[in-house]
């Protein structure tokens, strides 16, 4: 953390983070206590545990779309009723698309 200012010149996005974390490590004597406050930053950062969900939901969905071509049903429908957008799975309705 240099200076807690992002590139554009506001907060960075992990900077509340920062700071939970240096206040817990100043006001401690064992700084394994600080240990929560260290993988919210630590998370904040790097985001492995919801890196790791996106792959989860993704080869989820995969194995369905697989699952699904082997009853008879192509791939690519199965693939073309939902998509897999940033960390969730959207499901498009009948209603929401355009005629």
């Amino acid at each position: 953390m240099a200076s807690g200012f992002s590139y554009g010149g506001g907060r960075s996005r992990c900077f509340t983070y920062w700071q939970e974390f240096s206040k817990c490590y100043a006001q401690t004597d064992e700084p394994a206590e600080c240990r929560p406050q260290s993988e919210d930053y630590l998370e904040c950062l790097h985001k492995p545990k919801e890196v790791a969900r996106a792959k989860l939901v993704q080869d989820e969905f995969i194995r369905k779309a697989q699952a699904s071509a082997k009853e008879g049903q192509k791939a690519a429908d199965v693939l073309a009723d939902g998509a897999i957008v940033g960390l969730g799975l959207i499901q498009r309705s009948a209603e929401g698309q355009h005629k």
